[in-house]
């Protein structure tokens, strides 16, 4: 009777484990976004991915941290440059982070932010993205950022083009984003 339990007690135990390694597989170009996608605007409304996309889908950039990540926020007030020529491409520009709402809305009211920002609390989306970073351990308060990335997904939810970078000081350009997007 030892061995069982202590192969249920070892089941439970990794179960987390195995898990988490489940849902760390990145979604891969041509491929669909979790179709669970959810996060929360600024003021604390759910959004889903049909709430946010435009007319020929988004790009979504998910950042570190509105609060604490510079490179984050010079990426974030940057974006502002290139939202217009996405519009006119059809594509909405949302930033996700694990920031709070009230951290994000602070954010945006201070740099006349008017692009959608959204809350990943707990890193769900984070994770069902295969994107957190993992050199931060459990209790760290980065832990459950994502890698830098810029994800183009069409309107259907299809990841059309992925820039992760490994560097979080480095950032694709708004250039880059827009040839990325291209003509589509």
């Amino acid at each position: 009777m030892k061995p069982l339990i202590l192969t249920i007690a070892a089941a439970l135990l990794l179960a987390p484990a195995f898990a988490s390694a489940k849902m760390m597989v990145e979604v891969a170009e041509g491929k669909p976004i979790p179709a669970s996608f959810a996060a929360r605007d600024i003021a604390g409304k759910a959004r889903s991915y049909a709430s946010i996309r435009g007319k020929n889908g988004t790009v979504l950039v998910f950042v570190r941290s509105a609060k604490w990540c510079p490179f984050c926020q010079a990426q974030m007030k940057d974006l502002k440059g290139a939202q217009a020529a996405l519009g006119q491409r059809g594509y909405n520009l949302a930033a996700i982070s694990y920031d709070a709402p009230e951290v994000l809305a602070g954010f945006a009211r201070t740099h006349r932010i008017d692009y959608l920002l959204l809350s990943d609390s707990g890193s769900k989306m984070i994770d069902l993205f295969g994107l957190r970073d993992p050199q931060y351990a459990p209790g760290s308060f980065a832990d459950g950022v994502p890698k830098p990335t810029v994800l183009v997904i069409d309107a259907k939810g299809k990841l059309l083009k992925k820039m992760v970078s490994s560097d979080y000081k480095l950032r694709p350009t708004n250039a880059q984003i827009l040839a990325a997007v291209g003509a589509r």
